[in-house]
Order: structure tokens, then C-alpha cells, then sequence
């Protein structure tokens, strides 16, 4: 599944994710960007309070209108699907405090369903467990913390995590690297505080391949 928002949207990568099956999810006015794109979205959700003439869909897709306020309408897609995999466009750029937003919306619901945040140069999987892949030697892995979380060890990074504790405000894992290409990162036991992996967006694809395959 693909959430496009309102943010700065990559059209050939949505084209591409589209084209690879992604069913389109429209966060409000992101609909009109998955339109600009030369795509029609399967489902339109939010309060359509920046959605362009949402009568002139009527008939023409699923839409899902919600009118609560405590939410953004990343959030109420998210809370209105399921799907194996998540990515989402559009969350970031443009306005500073809707990427804010979208950082939260992930924080609540890293435990819950694969998210993979993804802007112009970089994507984002917020977790709250261990986790492993593979890029390139030398290349950028970032650890940032969504709320305070203490790492047991990692394996394959220049700057080992263990027993390290990361924290908003506190210390961020910014700019590390895989050494050999292979890399491990293990929280502490019972900890399920969420933290985002950043990686560059290059591996969106290996990335999206390997959640698939994991059975959570």
C-alpha cells in the first residue's frame, strides 16, 4: 500500500511503486498528487479539508470522509487500513510541522504495522525490535529515537551500540556506518520503544522486499 500526502511527492517513484502493485491510498489532499502523477487513487481518506473538489469524486473511487481533529489524515489512514507493507510519500517537505506530525503518527504505530517513510534522498522504518540488513561498505545508517530507547548491541557498524542509550534531546544515532555491509541492531530485552532506521533511499526496494518476507 502507498499513502501519498501533501508533502513533496517523487512522481516516478510513485509511478514505480504503482506500477510494482502498490495500491494507492490517498491522504486527503495527496489524492490530487496521485492524480498529478497521471494515477487514480484507490481510496481517498480524511476530512478533505484540503482535497480539491471532492464531490467531483463521487463515483469514481472509495471515499472515506472523517471528520475528527485530533488526528492528521496520515493517521487516519492509517488507523482505516491494513496492508503487509506501508509506504508513505508526501509526509515530509513542504510544511515543517506536518513532517512533525507524520514522525508521530509513526511513533504510535511502529509496533503495530510496517511503515516505510520516504522523501527525497532518504527512507525511514520506524521499529521497535531488532532488526538486520545488508548495503553497501562505508554507507550512511542512521539511528534516530522516537522516545528513549537503550540498545543490548549491534553488529557491523563503525559505532557500536552497545549497551548504548539513545534519546530525543538527549542523543541520536546520526551518521553511522556499515562497515562491511551487514549490519544488526538489537534493543535491549522487553524494550519496544520505537526508533527510526535511516537509511539512503537507494535501498527502498530491498527494503520493502525483506519486510514482505518477514512473517510479523
Amino acid at each position: 500500500m502507498v499513502i501519498v500526502g501533501g508533502g513533496t511527492v517523487d512522481f516516478d517513484l510513485l509511478r514505480e511503486l504503482y506500477a510494482s502493485g502498490g495500491h494507492l491510498v490517498g491522504a486527503d489532499g495527496g489524492a490530487d498528487q496521485i492524480v498529478e502523477a497521471g494515477l487514480k487513487p484507490e481510496l481517498i481518506i480524511g476530512d478533505f479539508d484540503s482535497l480539491k473538489n471532492p464531490h467531483s469524486w463521487l463515483g469514481k473511487t472509495r471515499l472515506m470522509q472523517i471528520s475528527e481533529q485530533e488526528t492528521t489524515d496520515f493517521e487516519k489512514a492509517l488507523y482505516s487500513t491494513r496492508a503487509p507493507v506501508t509506504v508513505a510519500l508526501g509526509m515530509t517537505g513542504r510544511r515543517f510541522d506536518h513532517t512533525l506530525a507524520a514522525l508521530d503518527a509513526v511513533t504510535k504505530y511502529a509496533q503495530k504495522r510496517k511503515i516505510v517513510l520516504v522523501d527525497e534522498e532518504d527512507v525511514a522504518l520506524p521499529l521497535t525490535r531488532a532488526f538486520s540488513f545488508s548495503v553497501d561498505p562505508g554507507e550512511r545508517v542512521s539511528i534516530h529515537p522516537l522516545a528513549p530507547v537503550t540498545f543490548w548491541t549491534s553488529e557491523g557498524l563503525k559505532y557500536p551500540l552497545d549497551a548504548v542509550k539513545l534519546a530525543p534531546g538527549v542523543r541520536t544515532g546520526t551518521s553511522n556506518e556499515a562497515l562491511t555491509g551487514p549490519f544488526r541492531i538489537v534493543p535491549e530485552e522487553g524494550v519496544h520503544a520505537p526508533y527510526l532506521l535511516i537509511l539512503p533511499r537507494k535501498y527502498l526496494a530491498q527494503l520493502i522486499a525483506k519486510l514482505l518476507l518477514e512473517k510479523r
